[in-house]
């Protein structure tokens, strides 16, 4: 069942936070990577355990964390939100001290660093990241699995796309009006070549941004292409929390691919993990009730610490056994 799930493009995994969304992340990526696929798996999430998880240091640039005779590989991505957010307005700056007088770049440079602390610039520069991951996915891997924030911050990043789009259009016509005003001015005056220059590259800029934006939003509302994963345990507010988790993506019109409940309690381990167990079914039943349509995949309790590529290998093996 997950594998099939797991032949998409773009598959995002999140929840509530401390459901287990990293490890889960990895074991999928890697599943799909033993089958043979180039699978890239990217934590969002600002407090990064990705690393940790794999006993190795990960940067923000793509990393080898398994390889398989048969073709397959698995990297990873932390996104390092400061560094975006620097190489998002280092940019800004570049192209904007191109086109301002040097008399105005010291309230240019001062404006940006307000724009460094405003609020939404963080989820721009990350969203923007993420839209040049899935587009680097798309040319390089079979599958990107997104290791995302708790619900919440998630769910805000996956609405941005049609948003920051209409935003760069609107940029963008400002920008015609301004070239044909600059076009006129250059042929009374026969001069303002480099002004041009920097014009052409601010919009080159702005189009790529818009179709970066345009091409994710796509993505994710497309089934075929883009599906989320919703992780949780089986207790009744990480239940709540999961419900509304797939009514938003509902109403985004992101696909919910499947649910994967984990940290299930055995049943044979003495009467308290027994009492456990029979309360984790009452909630499970309710999940059941209201998502008729994607699958739930129960994991175990796993003994142990989940850390390293054989207990991940483990899970992988859980998580894709054919009863599941």
């Amino acid at each position: 069942m997950l594998l099939e799930i797991l032949q998409r493009d773009l598959l995002f995994v999140g929840g509530k936070g401390g459901v287990g969304k990293t490890s889960l992340s990895s074991a999928l990526a890697l599943g799909r990577a033993r089958t043979g696929a180039r699978v890239l798996v990217v934590s969002t999430d600002p407090a990064h355990s990705l690393g940790h998880l794999w006993r190795r240091a990960i940067g923000d640039q793509t990393a080898q964390l398994a390889r398989f005779d048969n073709g397959g590989a698995l990297h990873g991505v932390e996104i390092d939100p400061a560094a975006t957010v620097d190489r998002h307005l280092a940019a800004v700056q570049q192209t904007m001290l191109r086109l301002l007088p040097e008399s105005q770049h010291g309230s240019a440079r001062a404006h940006l660093e307000r724009a460094r602390i405003a609020p939404g610039s963080h989820e721009a520069a990350l969203l923007e990241r993420i839209a040049e991951l899935a587009e680097l996915g798309r040319r390089d891997y079979d599958l990107v699995v997104f290791d995302t924030a708790p619900s919440g911050h998630t769910l805000r990043l996956l609405a941005l796309p049609g948003q920051l789009a209409g935003w760069t259009d609107a940029l963008l016509r400002n920008r015609d009006r301004s070239e044909r005003y600059a076009a006129a001015m250059r042929g009374l005056t026969g001069r303002g070549d480099a002004q041009a220059e920097s014009e052409a590259t601010l919009r080159r800029t702005l189009e790529l941004r818009r179709a970066r934006f345009d091409a994710l939003g796509t993505a994710l509302s497309d089934p075929t292409r883009t599906g989320f994963v919703v992780a949780f345990v089986a207790e009744a507010l990480p239940v709540a929390e999961t419900l509304d988790v797939v009514g938003v993506l509902r109403t985004l019109r992101v696909d919910v691919a499947a649910l994967i409940a984990n940290r299930r309690s055995p049943t044979d381990a003495g009467p308290l993990l027994s009492a456990r167990r029979a309360a984790e079914d009452v909630q499970l039943e309710l999940v059941r009730g209201q998502v008729p349509d994607s699958p739930i995949i129960e994991v175990p309790l796993i003994p142990g610490e989940l850390t390293g590529r054989d207990a991940l290998e483990r899970l992988a093996d859980l998580l894709l056994a054919p009863s599941t």
